[in-house]
């Protein structure tokens, strides 16, 4: 006989644990799965290409963010901390997968660009020492809406532990109507997958980051093939500002 719930982050296991093992692409144990996905660099994946996302690109031209320290979450092969680092940013770039972390080493090397990888679960490593900021920017391409409704709690603990104030938040997400599951959190937990990942829509996004200034939300535009930069319109992109403690 099991009582072994006393903390939340009991609960938060307890409730990784319902959903069948192909579903996770959020706890350490998906390692293996993005390693199966990052295997094939030569696939047409439209994330593989070697650009920016356009978004970020835009801010940084806007001066909506500025030069500080960078984490970027679910880095895979590494295009966004390469072009923030190209910036003068210090970045930390984390994602689950072996694969994406060495692709994204590679083209690091090639690029003579100074990132500090690490591989594993960005809340474990948050929790500690590894990752543990203040950040001016948190950045996050895809990494938000692969993960169950429970993990929203680790993912604003990690914002609250790490993002400086006066840091920002940039985040991309499947967009409700286009891509993702629209699902209610509580169908997950009755089907015990995720179906590739969530969507949301601009008034949850606003709801579960509340806590946070609302900069700009809005799709991301479509960039064509010949772009420098990366774009898809069925994407959320949204900054928030953490506002500076009195």
């Amino acid at each position: 006989m099991d009582r072994n719930i006393r903390t939340i982050d009991d609960v938060l296991r307890l409730l990784d644990g319902l959903f069948v093992p192909e579903a996770d692409r959020w706890t350490s144990g998906a390692a293996s799965w993005w390693d199966g996905f990052y295997a094939d660099r030569g696939r047409a994946v439209p994330f593989f290409v070697a650009k920016p996302d356009e978004n970020l690109v835009s801010y940084v031209e806007r001066g909506l963010i500025a030069p500080g320290r960078a984490l970027d979450l679910g880095c895979g092969p590494g295009r966004n901390a390469l072009h923030l680092a190209s910036l003068g940013f210090e970045v930390d770039a984390v994602d689950l997968s072996p694969a994406a972390i060495a692709w994204a080493g590679d083209r690091a090397r090639e690029a003579g660009a100074e990132i500090r990888f690490h591989c594993g679960d960005a809340f474990a490593l948050a929790a500690g020492t590894e990752l543990g900021g203040p950040y001016d920017l948190i950045h996050d391409s895809g990494c938000f809406h692969h993960l169950p409704p429970h993990r929203r709690i680790s993912y604003l603990a990690l914002l609250d532990r790490a993002l400086a104030p006066g840091g920002h938040l940039a985040l991309t997400c499947f967009a409700a109507g286009e891509m993702g599951s629209e699902l209610p959190d509580g169908d997950f937990y009755r089907q015990s997958r995720l179906y590739g990942g969530l969507a949301y829509t601009p008034e949850s996004l606003r709801w579960i980051f509340s806590d946070l200034t609302e900069v700009e939300l809005r799709r991301m535009h479509d960039e064509p093939p010949e772009s420098p930069y990366f774009g898809e319109p069925f994407l959320w992109t949204a900054l928030f500002r953490r506002d500076a403690r009195p």
